[in-house]
């Protein structure tokens, strides 16, 4: 039998009494949040920066590809001064109406988007598309200068004149289309590797 002056067991009689939260507390899951918010913030400001960086990027690209095309195409002067007498030249100015499509209808794409907020394809299959098709027209742009130097060059050890000339600006131009595209590949890993397959 149980005596009624005997202390009964209670749990929670043995824990000490909970201290109310002191402000300091308060203030660090506050800044804990606040933290979390600016991650946020400094991405969504890093991916705007890159979809405007990749933009300026092709919309350069497309500028130099087209220069250097409308450059190839007119350099005939009669004679041996006729672009299309030489292979290395033809490829040259094949590869630049290539880039300048490409990057044409690339720029048209993602100026949409940021515009519009309207994706054309998946971003899955637009980080794809584009890191494929950056890639594949930058590789063309260097081989098309890298076979045009080398010709270019023996002609100017002969004769230096208009011809030459031009071919050389045409080159450049290609070249430097070739460095952004490779920019705007780079943006379009960093924006593949980025993306959730989950």
């Amino acid at each position: 039998m149980s005596n009624s002056h005997e202390p009964t067991h209670n749990p929670d009689a043995a824990s000490p009494p909970k201290a109310p939260k002191s402000p300091a507390d308060v203030e660090t899951a506050t800044a804990g949040v606040g933290a979390g918010v600016s991650a946020i913030t400094r991405r969504w400001k890093r991916e705007d920066l890159l979809k405007k960086g990749s933009v300026i990027a092709r919309g350069f690209a497309f500028i130099l590809s087209l220069l250097s095309f409308i450059i190839t195409a007119s350099n005939k002067h009669g004679g041996w001064e006729n672009f299309d007498n030489y292979e290395e030249y033809r490829y040259l100015l094949a590869i630049a109406i290539l880039s300048t499509l490409y990057t044409g209808v690339q720029e048209l794409r993602h100026v949409n988007a940021l515009w519009n907020a309207n994706q054309i394809l998946d971003q899955r299959v637009s980080a794809m598309v584009d890191f494929v098709g950056d890639q594949v027209v930058a590789y063309l742009l260097i081989s098309s200068v890298s076979a045009a130097i080398p010709m270019t060059n023996r002609m100017r050890e002969g004769q230096d004149n208009i011809f030459t000339d031009s071919l050389a600006s045409a080159i450049s131009m290609s070249f430097f289309a070739f460095l952004l595209l490779a920019i705007s590949a780079m943006i379009s890993g960093y924006k593949l590797s980025t993306q959730s397959y989950i």
